[in-house]
């Protein structure tokens, strides 16, 4: 779930900086708390403080910038989608739900709110409602690689492999570079102990550049063969 929401912080935000050191994340934040303090009212200046308190996982720092930015602005959609990730991060899932489905209610066919929501749902142990919001997901962005891989790594996990299978398919369709579907493809191909398949998707995928070792640390120990 990381992996596929919480690369935009920059990117919404738009903040253009290059990576930075840890101190250079202090600095900047010591520099954010000045300005602040200049110009309490500013949701810009509250943002870019809240985005550093990620970069530094100072996670109840962050949810507290938001909370003052949604003061500010009850409607503020960068800092209900962040404040949700802080509070996931906190395991307060109850509470990124909500912000989610904030969120969600004043942009409803937003991907990442969409897939953060449901995964927020399976955090909280509601299998029927993630997989309702995954196959609305995968309903609403047909096109989307990452929206059946999502539906697919819940399935594997839900030990549902067949559909599991059929969804990696579609997302290496859609997305036939991505080496971590094929993997994930394999691994399912050895849960349905379709060995042969399994050992062609692997020689392909070590030419690719794919450890062994890695792609057998994925057999489960009593269906492990020798190749």
């Amino acid at each position: 779930m990381r992996r596929l929401s919480f690369l935009f912080v920059a990117a919404l935000l738009s903040v253009t900086a290059p990576a930075q050191t840890l101190q250079q994340w202090r600095d900047s934040l010591a520099v954010l708390n000045r300005l602040i303090s200049n110009d309490p009212t500013s949701t810009d200046l509250r943002l870019r403080k809240a985005a550093v308190n990620i970069e530094l996982s100072q996670w109840e720092y962050a949810v507290e910038e938001y909370g003052r930015v949604l003061e500010l602005d009850a409607k503020n959609l960068s800092a209900l989608y962040f404040r949700a990730y802080a509070y996931n991060q906190l395991r307060q899932y109850d509470m990124a739900r909500a912000d989610y489905e904030h969120f969600l209610s004043i942009m409803p066919r937003h991907f990442d709110a969409q897939l953060g929501l449901a995964m927020t749902k399976r955090n909280l142990g509601r299998k029927t409602e993630t997989s309702d919001d995954l196959n609305r997901l995968v309903e609403m962005f047909p096109d989307s690689a990452l929206a059946y891989a999502a539906r697919a790594g819940f399935e594997q996990e839900q030990e549902q492999y067949d559909a599991a299978l059929y969804d990696w398919e579609e997302a290496i369709r859609l997305q036939p570079q991505r080496l971590e579907f094929q993997v994930s493809r394999y691994s399912v191909l050895w849960a349905l102990k379709r060995y042969d398949e399994a050992r062609r998707l692997a020689d392909t995928l070590v030419k690719q550049g794919v450890p062994l070792s890695a792609l057998e640390r994925l057999q489960p120990p009593a269906r492990k063969r020798r190749r």
